[in-house]
């Protein structure tokens, strides 16, 4: 994934057969510069379609400081931008099943009007700041779009899915204000953590309504393993081991991970599939289905395992090993303000990596990962599993997790994703992807 400013789509490579030249809002957010993108984009002919545009446009308006408001999990944002999305494409092509948007919608409707129009107008209620800005990204979206009534019918459509997304969502739980935590305080329980001590985030969201799942505790896991059991021990020790800041034991290469995964996890799923959907030369009516059941995916992921955080509020090994009698123990990386159990990175990078292998039926597909946090380097694979248990291990490596926390996230956004995929936009008929 080559580097690239936030609104710097390079559109002009053949966007469309009259060749425009298209710089989707330049100056915007050209100052983030962990902006990052496909290192295989450049190796295939086709340009990014709008769903993909669009994806980049939300990841680079999430990585605007100050733009998303702090309460608000940006995986909501992103579920219903491709909501929307999938059913204003959907109710032109009519090849899957609705998710929510059941709309009447002219068969000759131009999909790339329906699609930019979609996410423009979920993003302008969601970040009336950014308005402005997408006014002039949608612009320049719809550059290599016939004018006609195709591209009117098509703005039409999508304008109307957007619209009856945001208000079947407008009362979700999301605007609520965090559930102030007290922590309890025998051994196991979580407490505050260095350095700030801060109180712990998203206390609210187990109470979001879910985008796919019957509800929050659908696939609980059960409970950590007790203080006294081996598996509890050998996760402590790993952790304790692997895990600290001054370690010994930790490779070179292991540190690299630590610190690789260290951004929000969902974006690097997001950009994951836009390096397969390149690569794979997908239409748009394929990628508005694939980023639905991924952010969808990811959503419910995030709901979910609050919801098992906060019912067993499992203390972070930093709290664990300090306890233990090792006083000055510190973590490769600072520890998140929410409880240890599950863990957030093994259930999203399961989710995603479910939903990519199931879309493109097969999980094995080159890839080439770059970080947020760590310019410069590049890690690749030879499939999305590969990616998705590098990431979730990283947790371990950065001092965040113990083992028992992965290995009950993975078994958890598996089975949030199986669900999704075996419940939503399902196919009309046969042949469809």
């Amino acid at each position: 994934m080559k580097r690239f400013s936030p609104r710097l789509f390079a559109l002009g490579v053949a966007l469309g057969a009259i060749g425009a030249a298209a710089v989707l809002a330049a100056n915007v957010y050209a100052g983030a510069a962990t902006r990052r993108i496909d290192s295989t984009a450049a190796a295939t002919t086709q340009a990014p379609d709008q769903v993909i545009q669009w994806n980049r446009i939300l990841l680079g308006v999430l990585r605007t400081p100050g733009a998303q408001p702090a309460t608000v999990h940006p995986t909501r944002s992103m579920a219903i931008l491709h909501a929307a999305v999938y059913d204003a494409v959907n109710a032109i092509v009519k090849t899957h099943s609705d998710y929510l948007v059941h709309l009447k919608a002219p068969r000759h409707a131009s999909v790339a009007a329906a699609a930019a129009q979609a996410a423009h107008d979920v993003l302008v209620q969601l970040y009336p700041s950014q308005t402005s800005t997408l006014d002039a990204d949608l612009a320049a979206s719809l550059t290599s779009v016939p004018a006609g009534q195709a591209k009117a019918q098509g703005a039409g459509v999508g304008a109307t899915a957007a619209k009856q997304i945001l208000s079947l969502r407008s009362d979700d739980g999301s605007g609520a204000s965090p559930i102030p935590f007290t922590p309890r305080t025998n051994p196991g329980d979580y407490q505050l953590t260095p350095p700030a001590f801060a109180q712990p985030v998203f206390t609210h969201w187990p109470f979001v309504k879910p985008f796919a799942l019957r509800r929050a505790d659908q696939f609980r896991p059960g409970p950590p393993p007790a203080l006294t059991s081996p598996a509890y021990t050998a996760a402590f020790n790993e952790v304790r081991s692997v895990g600290e800041a001054a370690s010994t034991t930790r490779t070179p290469d292991q540190t690299q991970i630590g610190k690789f995964w260290g951004a929000p996890i969902q974006n690097y799923w997001n950009e994951i599939a836009q390096t397969a959907a390149l690569q794979h030369g997908n239409t748009l009516p394929q990628n508005a289905r694939l980023f639905a059941l991924l952010d969808l995916t990811l959503a419910d992921s995030v709901i979910a395992f609050y919801d098992a955080k906060y019912t067993y509020h499992f203390w972070r090994p930093i709290t664990a090993i300090r306890a233990g009698g090792d006083a000055g123990w510190t973590p490769l990386a600072t520890t998140a303000l929410d409880p240890s159990y599950p863990g957030a990175h093994a259930v999203v990078s399961a989710a995603g990596a479910d939903v990519l292998a199931s879309f493109f039926r097969d999980d094995h597909d080159d890839l080439a990962v770059t970080s947020e946090v760590l310019p410069g380097v590049e890690r690749s694979f030879t499939s999305f599993s590969a990616a998705a248990e590098e990431a979730s291990v990283s947790r371990i490596y950065a001092g965040q997790h113990f083992r028992t926390d992965q290995v009950a996230g993975e078994r958890l956004g598996r089975r949030i994703a199986d669900y999704v995929l075996q419940n939503l936009l399902t196919a009309r008929g046969s042949g469809y992807r």
